[in-house]
Order: C-alpha cells, then sequence, then structure tokens
C-alpha cells in the first residue's frame, strides 16, 4: 500500500508538471522535421527549376508519404539588400519570377517551403546577412510565403564568445519570427559553438552540434579539429567532419533535446557517392536514433535504388525517428579491439508502449560476426526489464537496396523471444544492426501505458516482497545464534 500510494504521488506529479520552458512556441516539429536540402548536393549552384524538379521527385518519389515535406533553399540565392526598403532583394538570373512564386507552386505540390540566412553580416556564400535586421528580414521570409528557416553563423561580427552573446544574437531571430504571426519552423544552425546545448533549445525547434558534415564515413580531416563538443576548448568547429565524428560528438548531448527542440547532426548524406551502401545504412540509422533532423541532400530527381530503399525505410523513420517518447539515444558500451579490427558500441534508445531501440554499430575495419547483446548492460537502469522476454526485429532485414524495395511488415529475429541476452549477430565493418525490442507476446505492438505501470507495480511489490521475506530470514536466523550464545 505504501508503494501504491507512492507510485501514485510520483504519477501524478508527472501529469501535473509542466513542459521544459520554450522561447519558441510555435508548435511544430513535435517530431523531428523531414524534408530536403539544397547544400549538400548543388551547394551555390542552384535556381528556381533545380529546387522545382526535386520537389517534384519528391512527390513522384512518395517521399512525401514518408514525412518529407520541407523543401528547402540553403546558400546563394540572395540579390543585395535593397537601399530603399531595407529589404534583401532575389537573385533575378537564378530566380526570375522571384521567391514568392517559387514558395506558390511548392505549396500547390502540398510542401512546405524552407529559407537560409545568417545571423551574421554575411552568410557562408558571402552573400547579404541578417545580423541586425532581423525584423525585416523574417518578415520579408513570412511575406515570401517560407515555412522554414535554416539560420547559420557565419561572419557574425564577433559577437559570439559566451553563452548569452551567442543566444542574444540567435534570439532575435526567434522573436522576429514569432512576431510574423506565421509558423516558421527555426533551424538553428550555430555548429555547437557557445554551448549551444546549453541555450539553443529554449529558442529553436532544432539546433546544430558541430561543423558541416561531408560525404564521408569515418576520414581524420583537419578541417574539423574538435573532439568534444561539450568542452570550452573547441573554438573552431570547422568542416568537412565524417559521419562517424559527428556521432561521437553527438552522444552525450541527446539528453538536451526534446519534441520542438531536436538535435540537427546535419543534413544527410545518403545517395551522394562518396559512401558504400553498408555505411549509408549506418548514417541513416543513426541519425534516426538521435531524433536529429532528417533532412535529405541528395538528388532526388536521379536516386538509385539502394538510395531509395534507405530513405524510404519507414519502419526507422517511424518506429525510431518519428517515436511519440522523443527519447535521443545515447551508448551504454564502446569496445575497441585492436587485435581484431573491431570498434563496436552499443546504444539504447526507450521507445513508446515499453518497447526500446538498439543500435549495435561497428566502426572498425573488420566484420564481426556471433556478437551479442548482455540485456544487464543494456538495461543499465531498469532492473525488471533486464529479466523480461523479448521479441527483436531487425528494422533492416529484408530491405533489397537492388530492387529499391522494403518490406511491409517487419518479422520477428530468429530465437525470439530472447532473455538475459540477444545472440548471434553479424555486423559487417562500418555496419549496424539496428534492433527494435517488443515485450514478447504483445504481437509487436508493445504494452499499453497502463499494462507498463501495472507490471512496473507488480515487480516492486514483489521486490518488496522478497525483502520482507529476507528480513523474516535474517531475524530467525538471528535467534537461532541468540539462543545457542553466539
Amino acid at each position: 500500500m505504501i508503494y501504491q500510494a507512492l507510485l501514485s504521488l510520483v504519477s501524478s506529479a508527472i501529469i501535473l508538471g509542466s513542459a521544459p520552458a520554450q522561447a519558441l512556441d510555435n508548435g511544430l516539429a513535435l517530431t523531428p522535421q523531414r524534408g530536403w536540402n539544397t547544400w549538400n548536393k548543388y551547394g551555390c549552384n542552384i535556381n528556381a527549376s533545380i529546387i522545382l524538379a526535386n520537389g517534384k521527385a519528391l512527390i513522384d518519389e512518395g517521399l512525401h508519404k514518408a514525412g518529407y515535406e520541407y523543401v528547402v533553399v540553403d546558400d546563394c540565392w540572395q540579390g543585395p539588400r535593397d537601399p530603399s526598403t531595407g529589404r534583401i532583394t532575389v537573385d533575378s538570373t537564378k530566380f526570375p519570377h522571384g521567391l514568392k512564386n517559387l514558395t506558390d507552386e511548392i505549396h500547390a505540390m502540398g510542401l512546405k517551403a524552407g529559407i537560409y540566412s545568417s545571423a551574421g553580416s554575411m552568410t557562408c556564400g558571402r552573400h547579404v546577412g541578417s545580423l541586425d535586421h532581423e525584423e525585416i528580414d523574417a518578415q520579408t521570409f513570412a511575406d515570401w510565403g517560407f515555412d522554414y528557416l535554416k539560420y547559420d553563423n557565419c561572419f557574425n561580427e564577433g559577437r559570439s564568445g559566451t553563452p548569452k552573446i551567442s543566444y542574444d544574437r540567435y534570439n532575435a531571430m526567434t522573436m522576429a519570427l514569432n512576431k510574423t504571426g506565421r509558423p516558421i519552423l527555426f533551424s538553428l544552425c550555430q555548429w555547437g559553438e557557445d554551448s549551444s546545448y546549453l541555450w539553443a533549445p529554449t529558442i529553436a525547434n532544432s539546433w546544430r552540434i558541430s561543423g558541416d558534415i561531408y560525404d564521408n564515413f569515418d576520414r581524420a580531416d583537419a578541417r574539423c579539429p574538435c573532439d568534444d563538443m561539450t568542452t570550452q576548448t573547441c573554438y573552431l568547429q570547422g568542416f568537412h567532419c565524417s559521419v562517424k565524428k559527428i556521432v561521437n560528438f553527438a552522444k552525450s548531448l541527446g539528453q538536451k533535446a526534446f519534441p520542438s527542440a531536436w538535435l540537427d547532426l546535419d543534413m544527410l548524406e545518403v545517395g551522394n557517392g562518396g559512401m558504400s551502401t553498408t555505411e549509408y545504412v549506418t548514417h541513416f540509422s543513426m541519425w534516426a536514433m538521435m531524433r536529429s533532423a532528417m533532412i535529405l541532400g541528395n538528388e532526388l530527381f536521379s536516386m538509385d535504388n539502394a538510395t531509395r530503399a534507405i530513405v524510404k525505410n519507414t519502419h526507422v523513420l517511424d518506429l525510431i525517428s518519428g517515436d511519440a517518447n522523443g527519447s535521443p539515444a545515447y551508448p551504454v558500451w564502446e569496445e575497441t579491439t585492436s587485435t581484431n579490427g573491431t570498434e563496436m558500441q552499443l546504444w539504447f534508445s526507450s521507445l513508446v508502449n515499453g518497447t526500446y531501440a538498439a543500435a549495435l554499430v561497428n566502426w572498425g575495419s573488420q566484420d564481426a560476426s556471433g556478437q551479442s547483446i548482455d540485456l544487464s548492460t543494456f538495461f543499465v537502469d531498469d532492473a525488471p526489464a533486464r529479466k523480461a522476454s523479448w521479441d527483436v526485429y531487425d528494422l533492416w532485414a529484408g530491405v533489397d537496396f537492388k530492387q529499391g524495395t522494403v518490406p511491409a511488415k517487419l518479422s520477428k529475429l530468429s530465437g525470439s523471444p530472447f532473455t538475459g541476452s540477444i545472440g548471434n549477430l553479424d555486423v559487417p565493418s562500418h555496419g549496424i544492426k539496428l534492433l527494435r525490442l517488443v515485450p514478447a507476446g504483445t504481437d509487436g505492438k508493445g504494452m499499453s501505458e497502463q499494462e507498463h505501470k501495472r507490471r512496473a507495480l507488480q515487480e516492486a511489490e514483489h521486490v518488496q516482497l522478497e525483502r520482507a521475506m529476507q528480513w523474516q530470514e535474517d531475524r530467525v536466523n538471528a535467534r537461532r545464534m541468540a539462543s545457542r550464545g553466539l
């Protein structure tokens, strides 16, 4: 009864407790946003025709049905600032009909439109920026019909160096966007400078954590010099950061993310040709596990079947990335074995209905066969789960990379249900085994919240009973010893 009263009190506190306070209260990005951006494939070589062709391909490929809804125009769309009105103009060669016409066409497809600027005097492509022009630029973007702003960090005029200075510079745009009255998703691209994880979640729908990605799995590059974004010694975030480096940057930052304030590990490189299919699967899976924004960066109208299979894997998108729990993954153990060239990590994420996601990643140069997941290690914070039985599903099983198809339904991993450990897992070099753990006997659906609470209460009462029995046994033994004069 005492435990039941305590459980009731804790549950009431959770229900009545308020959500994290947010300065950006726009109701957007309740799950990580999905879409497409021009930069990774085209850089500054953009125009209206290229953007609309990719928007059309997004529809033709059925990617909108998988939740990809934003078509984002990155840098190099700008003309000069009009001296009479103060508004940014548009490069009329690239966009002869203007950007309002472009957003109208994107909206007519049933999609949403995104734009780019920088919290500096210039953008990274050295076009006019929005620093000290936040209100007029935000209103211009709203008047043009944009639904998304990616806001960069180049040429910030030295207004950085402390979290408060950077917060003020970016919060000016947050307030300006709110003032327009138009819901505009705010994608803050500040590269993790000035400990952005401490302040960006309160003013942005997503926040970049590092320098720019490039299309490589694990190559070290001097242009991405930092090793840890949580220290105060990383003063040059750089660019040309590999997938492996960005994942390792992110591994401790998920605790700062929540619905409407997601991590942004940068745009996806899937399909751009610099990595193998195995590496792209790992890249895509880890972005989903970290609940990063899922913004495609390839040419959509020329995708090959392997790319189609990866970016259309709705099991990964819906069951992991779009999970309503919004709980970014973190590694529960890491192991490097120099003798056989394996470098393994096991990542944990809690999902809805008492289900979980596990990612066993092999960053090493050699395949890792016969691996196992010890559930006592995986469920390091959940004693009842360690003892439970689990049906396990491989989220990439049955995907045909040659045909570009994804199975409609997942099948249980051979050996399900598992208790104690999940064994006999083969993970190729640079590959991943992405698993969903579901309470056994629930037909892949997991438990309702009520059932989850009931089992937790039952387990707590069982533990309480065991302790009482042990206490009684200890008292009996003590009496016996006392009667013998011992």
